[in-house]
């Protein structure tokens, strides 16, 4: 599989009943993916998914992602739809290394901004200040090379301190980076899909 970040919603209610009974019809199928004590494991995935699915963790929803996206490996539209059908929202994704690897490094230094762990799964609210953060980050780069967007213009007034930041860390890092383009699209279509919503992100990196 190629690397890849998806990112995930979820309907625990759905879940509870779609998902937690294929669990149980399809047992061994569910153990191929499984590892070290493969019976407590999956008792233990069946347990949380009646509970509420973002109970699990992110090695157990990996596991569950890989089950599904084996058993419709050409057919990447199936897939979201035996996901929703089942409680999970695969609502987006970034297809390629270093967009998911820029798209991380952002991650990674809004967290320390921030002071909040955003790794897995995290509110749609926290979610989204982040995104404002990249759109940021990205439309400065952006203007460097002459380019100009629209979304962050309107959205600095809202987050000063938060464009102060964006500006700060470009001017450290000496950013030269080539798909600003496409990460600001990324962050653009992100926003636009999570600032109404109310429930949980969940990012599943895969390599």
């Amino acid at each position: 599989m190629a690397e890849e970040l998806y990112f995930l919603k979820t309907n625990p209610n759905i879940a509870k009943i779609n998902l937690y009974n294929k669990l149980c019809r399809e047992e061994e199928n569910v153990k191929k993916f499984l590892e070290n004590d493969v019976n407590v494991s999956l008792e233990i995935i069946k347990n949380k998914v009646k509970d509420s699915v973002e109970n699990l963790s992110k090695e157990e929803l990996s596991c569950i992602f890989n089950w599904f996206t084996n058993a419709y490996p050409s057919d990447t539209e199936e897939i979201k739809t035996q996901l929703f059908v089942h409680g999970i929202d695969l609502f987006y994704k970034i297809p390629k290394a270093e967009s998911v690897k820029n798209f991380q490094e952002l991650l990674k230094d809004y967290e320390n901004y921030s002071k909040q762990n955003l790794d897995f799964i995290t509110d749609a609210q926290n979610f989204n200040q982040f995104l404002v953060y990249g759109l940021f980050f990205t439309d400065i780069a952006l203007k460097e090379k002459g380019n100009c967007t629209i979304l962050s213009h309107y959205l600095k007034t809202d987050y000063p301190s938060l464009y102060a930041f964006a500006e700060e860390q470009f001017r450290s890092k000496n950013y030269d980076q080539n798909n600003d383009m496409e990460l600001q699209h990324y962050f653009g279509e992100l926003y636009d899909l999570t600032k109404f919503y109310k429930g949980s992100i969940i990012k599943l990196h895969t390599t």
